[in-house]
């Protein structure tokens, strides 16, 4: 098995990739709009690799609700962003706490029907007045202790609907003032500011799963970006934030990865580089999110075999969501929206 979660280029599995994917045997895959069409299909691709691994595995997507959401209507409902809970909880905290909940169980239901294993929810970056949109209504707020309230009702609605949850950014996304999709975004804040940005994450270091950010923090390590530094994967995720879950890069994809930063390093442009890169410092998975088969192949080629702690990591996390009960659905929506009528 390789340390990589890896993207496919469309609803089905190509010839091409399904001989790679045999060959390689990635930890687990990530899917986005292009590989969803309907529930039925939907299915099929999550049976597919479940299948072509022999096993139970990591499928991925990023359900966030809001502008971010890779299954949509009509064949599968909307679901609110995180602000909309953070408005909630300005005026009911325990009504806020609770419709998050709910909503990450009719979110965890929707995708364990799907066949999918896992999402990329919370967000626990915390919102900064400064901070670019691209994080925006995608937080539960500016005040350390919501952020972590919510996100943990999240996580514990997802455990209840059958899906791991992954908390990101670590260690904080909301000071970025770029798009690290873009650029590399830089953060000058001192030890002492940063510190406001870590407590969601410190408060939820338990959390299955979690995901770097693609960000330069200069009091932490001003060569490299979270992703590619083994000092604050080391020293600030592991230890002082205290995170001991399956750690994953964000996705490999982005220009943050390409752009060198204040002391002219960090920027990493071949592919299997950049994997193994985020591998030598300290991440247990590099994600690959595009399906460029070209790219695949050369972080198949680049990268060893998972470590011995990083499968630990990831059949712990495996093992960290409830089969789900029967539910009623619609009983669950209604109660989460008249909640969300009082915000």
């Amino acid at each position: 098995m390789i340390p990589a979660f890896l993207g496919l280029a469309g609803p089905t599995i190509s010839r091409d990739e399904h001989a790679l994917f045999r060959a390689a045997d990635p930890a687990g895959y990530i899917l986005f709009q292009r590989n969803c069409v309907d529930p039925d299909q939907l299915l099929a691709l999550t049976d597919a690799l479940r299948s072509l691994a022999g096993r139970d595995l990591p499928i991925l997507i990023d359900q966030e609700g809001g502008r971010v959401a890779r299954l949509r209507p009509p064949h599968w409902p909307e679901f609110p962003a995180a602000a909309r809970f953070g408005a909630l909880y300005d005026v009911a905290p325990l009504s806020a706490i609770e419709a998050a909940r709910l909503n990450g169980q009719l979110t965890g239901l929707m995708l364990h029907d799907a066949g999918i294993t896992v999402d990329c929810l919370p967000l626990l970056d915390v919102r900064d007045a400064g901070g670019h949109d691209i994080i925006g209504d995608r937080s539960f707020g500016a005040d350390p202790m919501r952020v972590a309230a919510l996100g943990r009702a999240t996580l514990d609605g997802l455990r209840e609907g059958g899906v791991i949850g992954v908390v990101k950014h670590i260690p904080g996304h909301g000071r970025a003032r770029v798009d690290s999709h873009l650029e590399l975004p830089v953060v000058d804040a001192t030890l002492s500011d940063l510190a406001r940005d870590f407590e969601p994450f410190r408060t939820l270091n338990d959390a299955p799963m979690a995901m770097t950010a693609h960000i330069v923090y200069t009091a932490l390590d001003p060569d490299r970006c979270a992703t590619l530094s083994p000092i604050v994967i080391g020293a600030t995720i592991r230890r002082d934030i205290g995170f001991d879950g399956l750690l994953m890069s964000d996705d490999l994809g982005m220009k943050a990865l390409g752009v060198a930063g204040p002391m002219g390093n960090n920027a990493v442009g071949d592919f299997g580089a950049r994997a193994l890169t985020c591998l030598d410092a300290g991440c247990d998975i590099a994600l690959h999110c595009s399906g460029d088969f070209a790219e695949m192949m050369a972080i198949v080629d680049a990268v060893p075999a998972i470590t011995a702690d990083a499968t630990a990591r990831l059949n712990a996390a495996m093992l960290w969501a409830t089969t789900p009960r029967e539910a009623d659905i619609a009983a669950l929506a209604a109660q989460r929206d008249q909640l969300l009528a009082h915000g």
